[in-house]
């Protein structure tokens, strides 16, 4: 059995028949120069992945993560000029009038805030009596004793005013 040829179309631009007007894009036929799109081995560009969306918790994360580095610099900064880095020939400055824990901290020997140089600085942990009989025996001109201890280091600075 055969089966009968589709009937022809109406459609100027069917395969085989030439458009009306002489278009060569009507029949979808790239003009002469351009190049063929290539079929064999194309494959569709995946769509674009979506933004990730900026949520409380990702805020609250960065916002902690910066807070803490914030602190831990701060405090290792404010920590470089404590009096326990001190060293004999430094000149120290009282931060405030407390008999007890004067907050003493280094400073330059050229600077106004500038009030006491350490004569002597020696390691282990002093009662008062203690302290100044051992800075009588390091530094004879001594004239205070500053004793630290329980932040890990405890130590005995022997200081004297401080006279530009």
């Amino acid at each position: 059995m055969t089966t009968p040829p589709p009937p022809q179309s109406q459609n100027p631009y069917a395969q085989g028949q030439p458009p009306q007007g002489g278009n060569p894009f009507a029949q979808g036929q790239p003009p002469q120069g351009y190049p063929q799109q290539p079929t064999a081995g194309y494959a569709p560009v995946p769509p674009a992945q979506p933004k990730r969306k900026i949520t409380f918790k990702l805020v609250k994360n960065v916002v902690t993560v910066v807070v803490v580095a914030v602190a831990v610099i701060g405090g290792y900064i404010a920590s470089r000029d404590d009096a326990n880095t001190a060293a004999v020939g430094d000149c120290m400055h009282r931060g405030n009038s407390s008999s007890t824990n004067p907050d003493l901290e280094v400073v330059e020997c050229s600077s106004s805030n500038a009030q006491y140089i350490v004569l002597a600085k020696v390691e282990g942990s002093f009662t008062s009596a203690a302290a100044d009989s051992k800075c009588e025996e390091k530094a004879k001109d001594f004239q205070y004793s500053y004793t630290e201890s329980g932040d890990g280091s405890d130590f005995l600075l022997c200081l004297k005013d401080y006279s530009k």
